[in-house]
């Protein structure tokens, strides 16, 4: 299963951040994706499929807050 991925999304990660944070949002989208840590502000390029194998579940979705 590919998980598709918006701007604004929060997901989270396998392994913790130095910084001691598992958070990220979704800021760029492409080939490769662009995250940035939700504690510490850390931005980050990972390729699609190096994002895909380190994701561990989708925390919140952009669209959901929409919706209500």
């Amino acid at each position: 299963m590919v998980p598709d991925f918006d701007i604004g999304d929060i997901i989270k990660l396998k392994k913790v951040h130095p910084c001691g944070g598992y958070e990220w949002e979704v800021m760029r989208l492409g080939a490769d994706i662009g995250i940035k840590c939700r504690k510490c502000g850390r931005y980050i390029l990972l390729p699609r499929s190096v994002l895909q194998r380190r994701i561990k579940e989708h925390i919140s979705r952009e669209t959901d807050k929409h919706k209500q």
